[in-house]
This record gives structure tokens, C-alpha cells and sequence, in this order.
């Protein structure tokens, strides 16, 4: 898997994917904005932690730096 998530996107998405998972568990929505809160930071912090976003493959999206050798 070619890493396609990098530079200061890769902290961003992690932070963000913490965050919306926080309000997610203890912010009190309807369940259905709850399920979709908790799906969407799920998603913004593994995609952070991998380094690999399908969604940018499939746009040809690629902001790791070209230098690292872009395998993970």
C-alpha cells in the first residue's frame, strides 16, 4: 500500500479523527449523528495512522513527500 496521506495532513487527520470521536462518545447526539460522528473520526484517524487514504487513490491525491520512498 503507497502511502498518499502525508506532511501536516497526517497529524491534522489524526487530531481531528480524536476529536470527533470525543464528541462522538460523550457530546449527547441522536443516536443517528452519533453513528455518523464516530464513522467519519474512526475513518480520519486510521487513514492518518496508516498513510493511506482509498479516497485520495481514487482522485490520484498524493501528499506524502516524494523523498520517502512512498511505500508504507
Amino acid at each position: 500500500m503507497a502511502c498518499n496521506v502525508g506532511g501536516i495532513e497526517r497529524p491534522v487527520r489524526i487530531v481531528l479523527g480524536i476529536l470527533l470521536i470525543g464528541i462522538g462518545a460523550f457530546a449527547g447526539l441522536p443516536p443517528v449523528g452519533t453513528g455518523i460522528v464516530l464513522a467519519v473520526g474512526t475513518i480520519a484517524l486510521v487513514t492518518g495512522a496508516i498513510g493511506f487514504c482509498p479516497a485520495w487513490s481514487l482522485f490520484g491525491i498524493n501528499t506524502c513527500a516524494t523523498g520517502s520512498g512512498g511505500k508504507r
